[in-house]
């Protein structure tokens, strides 16, 4: 019931109503294809009503002179009809392809605008499909509909309205058939939708696992995970094949029983058209006529019947477009603009408890950080560090309490402007396949190559940049891959560097490199954290002893904070990580 409610929102008028806007820019070449279809369509009728005169006068009578122009006439015909169903065909791939690329990139700006926490909630598979598989159903269906019923249509009425004219006792036999035909189309719709919606599930599932088998390939492939992996793909690619080969059976069905329904009305009125040749004066011609259009219209009728495979399938992908669409984006109400010197951050009693949640991730949490100083952030997984953290640049919002900058509540901030005085620094660096100059200058368009050279020379990073063989514009490949972890962590701390914001978020980015590397990247850090607000989420307490506050927190609160010395000499949570990692030990 619930993909019933769910399609039902998204009618074929309600999707035309959507998808009408992207026609904007476009209706020129609407107008053309239609136009190009509806002449298509007519020259249909126009060839069958040709053959009446070729049997008649040609044929019975003996009419030379006639038959002299009737054949030019057909070949004139099919040239016209040949130029008009290129121009149909070109503009409609012209739009379509333009309608795919307009959506798509209304997906990708969504996507950009959806708060952190839908990530966390939501397939990642499903979103790609979402902007690969979606965006060409719904205007595939869309279109491909359009210019069915146009071109199609227009060549079925006229082909009636030829067999009206020629006899209409005998084409009314041909409504015969309609309600019946109507009610086999109703009952194959419905089991269509239902598979059409199962196979944008498992279509978003392949996608899923396909991301995550590529993310995690070195994983994959030292723990000899290749084979679960292959069957994790072969289990949802079997569903996929059932599904898809019971929705081509259900319309296969549809169709073979409409084109029975039709072949026995067809030949009904053969038999009637024949008994009335021999007792009325229904000509040759008007009986060779009328079979060609009862013929022609066949394969038109087809196709308009296997429509509603299509429309359902696209109905479904628009009700997966449209929904994604219509997700609400991260708030962004605030008008106020923040600068340096930015003042004092301050979490005043705040609660952060996330949605998918009844647990809160923080409880009650005071902190003043005052700006331009360095306050760690340290304790066990999942105490509240990153959780913290994330509110400042606002991936989530506090639920309660509030979190001010310079004495500003951050949600009267504009969020792209309070975004653009921070910048971040993680254990996991993010890099993109592009050049490392690309890579450092990322988000700072006004950069310079000598501004990327110093800040690679401030990041302890030019040494290995220039000796590579393309320099700054070398490729990083995949996710930094062509890069070791210290070369990565440099490029990002670079960056940060030209980026030159107030607000410094560091989480561990010294963590799972070799000493070299470790030391290399410290005197980088050393060198951003200079005149800066930094926050530092920190494992190592090796790295964070000179910070000038350092924060315990234990279950989402605050337990302790002070300076390194003065913590251990308290002998509490803190120096009971200490001793964790360094024993006895005193630093």
């Amino acid at each position: 019931m619930k993909n019933e409610k769910l399609i039902d929102l998204y009618t074929p008028q309600k999707l035309y109503k959507r998808l009408f806007p992207y026609m904007r820019g476009l209706l020129k070449y609407f107008f053309i294809s239609v136009l190009a279809m509806v002449v298509v369509g007519v020259t249909g009728p126009l060839f069958a009503s040709l053959l009446k005169p070729i049997i008649d006068n040609g044929f019975v009578e003996k009419n030379l002179e006639l038959m002299k122009w009737i054949p030019l006439e057909i070949i004139g015909l099919f040239i016209f009809r040949g130029i008009a169903n290129y121009i149909n065909e070109y503009t409609s791939a012209y739009i379509s392809n333009r309608m795919v690329q307009v959506i798509q990139r209304d997906l990708f700006a969504k996507m950009m605008m959806l708060p952190v926490g839908y990530y966390q909630e939501n397939s990642r598979g499903r979103m790609m499909s979402r902007i690969t598989n979606d965006a060409r159903g719904i205007t595939a269906a869309g279109f491909d509909v359009i210019t069915v019923l146009a071109k199609d249509g227009v060549t079925v009425l006229g082909l009636l309205a030829w067999l009206f004219y020629l006899d209409w006792q005998l084409t009314l036999i041909t409504f015969a058939t309609i309600p019946l035909i109507a009610w086999c189309v109703r009952v194959i719709n419905k089991r269509i939708r239902n598979l059409a919606s199962k196979s944008q599930n498992d279509l978003g599932q392949v996608m899923q696992i396909l991301s995550e088998s590529i993310d995690g390939t070195r994983v994959v492939r030292v723990y000899g995970g290749q084979e679960y992996e292959q069957n994790r793909l072969d289990i949802t690619n079997k569903t996929l094949r059932s599904l898809a080969v019971r929705r081509q059976s259900y319309t296969s069905i549809g169709s073979a029983v409409t084109q029975l329904l039709i072949a026995s009305s067809l030949s009904l009125i053969l038999y009637v058209a024949a008994h009335r040749a021999t007792h009325s004066g229904f000509t040759a011609g008007d009986f060779m006529s009328f079979l060609s259009a009862m013929l022609m219209m066949f394969d038109p009728l087809k196709r308009i019947t296997n429509m509603s495979s299509v429309l359902q399938g696209g109905l479904m992908a628009a009700d997966s477009v449209f929904r994604f669409l219509d997700e609400p984006e991260e708030k962004n109400q605030g008008k106020a603009n923040l600068s340096a010197p930015i003042g004092d951050i301050v979490f005043d009693d705040v609660v952060l408890c996330y949605s998918n949640s009844d647990k809160n991730a923080i409880h009650h949490l005071n902190l003043t950080v005052k700006q331009g100083t360095v306050v760690a952030l340290v304790g066990e997984s999942g105490c509240g560090k990153t959780s913290t953290v994330n509110l400042i640049p606002r991936f989530y919002d506090v639920t309660s309490g509030e979190l001010s900058i310079g004495g500003i509540n951050i949600q009267n901030f504009e969020l792209k402007n309070l975004r653009s005085q921070m910048a971040l620094v993680s254990q996991d660096v993010v890099l993109f396949n592009d050049t490392i100059a690309n890579n450092i200058a990322y988000g700072t368009s006004h950069a310079t190559e000598e501004d990327i050279i110093q800040a690679a020379k401030a990041a302890n990073a030019w040494t290995f940049i220039k000796n590579m063989p393309l320099g700054l514009k070398t490729q990083v490949g995949d996710q930094g891959m062509k890069l070791s972890g210290g070369q990565r962590q440099r490029i990002a701390i670079a960056r940060a560097l030209l980026k030159d914001a107030p607000i410094l978020i560091l989480d561990e980015a010294t963590s799972a490199l070799d000493t070299e590397s470790e030391r290399l990247v410290q005197a980088a850090l050393d060198t951003l954290m200079k005149n800066r607000t930094t926050i530092v989420i920190a494992h190592r307490l090796s790295t964070i002893e000179n910070a000038d506050n350092i924060v315990v927190m234990h279950q989402g609160q605050i337990v302790e904070q002070g300076r390194h010395e003065d913590l251990l000499k308290k002998n509490g949570r803190y120096a009971f990580l200490h001793k964790m990692q360094f024993g006895d030990q005193r630093h």
